[in-house]
């Protein structure tokens, strides 16, 4: 075998409360539209035929508590508060047993949005990636493992800007469930460990700038930060 010409960085490795040994980031598979009323106040209607999805390249996640800089070429720069899955076990068109039992852990998570470009890209029904695929633009909290942790729909994600609530919604609102995201998006991939699912947004979203601190939680999960420093 004949050597790189060049060598890449490590991939991301998100913390595993309880573990010495962290979660290396594989794909990250991102569901769009799965709270209601964020999609109408993005003034959209929720598809209930099926979920759908885009993609984060790995080289953009960063850990909780990262000072990145304010991105290149947007105006109006979006939290998204996310409840991340991360997957353990190998998995192909799977059952609702097999999906369940294929979750590893979960976490907090930040699906940061050029959204004036998300937007203009949409509305010439382009791909969103220049909106949605931002350097630095998949945070990531320490992952709590699934055995110690479940999605109970009364257990609130809420998202702090600068300590004033954004975002306050409970994973009762989430539309697909864990398990049917899973079920469907194995008809598609053969999802293995190191695929991370975010599994969308509540209503709330809006504007971040540099100078912002942002705070996010799910109960019984570890928060999650991010602060943003002035553009490079």
């Amino acid at each position: 075998m004949s050597n790189s010409l060049f060598s890449l960085p490590d991939p991301v490795k998100i913390p595993v409360i309880g573990k010495t040994a962290a979660y290396p980031v594989g794909r990250i598979f991102c569901v769009g539209r799965n709270y209601a009323a964020h999609a109408a106040e993005m003034g959209n209607e929720v598809d209930r035929e099926a979920p759908f999805y885009f993609t984060k390249s790995t080289a953009n996640a960063v850990l909780s508590g990262a000072k990145v800089a304010y991105p290149a070429g947007t105006e109006n720069y979006h939290h998204e508060m996310e409840l991340a899955l991360a997957i353990g076990k190998p998995v192909f068109r799977a059952n609702s047993s097999q999906a369940w039992n294929a979750v590893y852990a979960y976490g907090c998570a930040l699906d940061m949005t050029r959204r004036d470009l998300q937007i203009r890209e949409r509305n010439k029904q382009r791909p969103w990636d220049l909106g949605k695929d931002v350097e630095n633009g998949a945070v990531f909290a320490p992952l709590t493992l699934a055995e110690d942790w479940s999605p109970d729909a009364d257990k609130h994600i809420r998202l702090r800007v600068n300590a004033e609530i954004r975002q306050d919604a409970t994973l009762e609102e989430l539309i697909w469930k864990i398990d049917e995201i899973i079920c469907h998006l194995s008809g598609f991939y053969h999802l293995r460990p190191g695929d991370l699912i975010l599994t969308g947004t509540p209503a709330g979203v809006g504007p971040v700038v540099a100078g912002d601190v942002l705070n996010g939680e799910i109960d019984g999960l570890a928060p999650i930060e991010l602060t943003l420093t002035d553009a490079e």
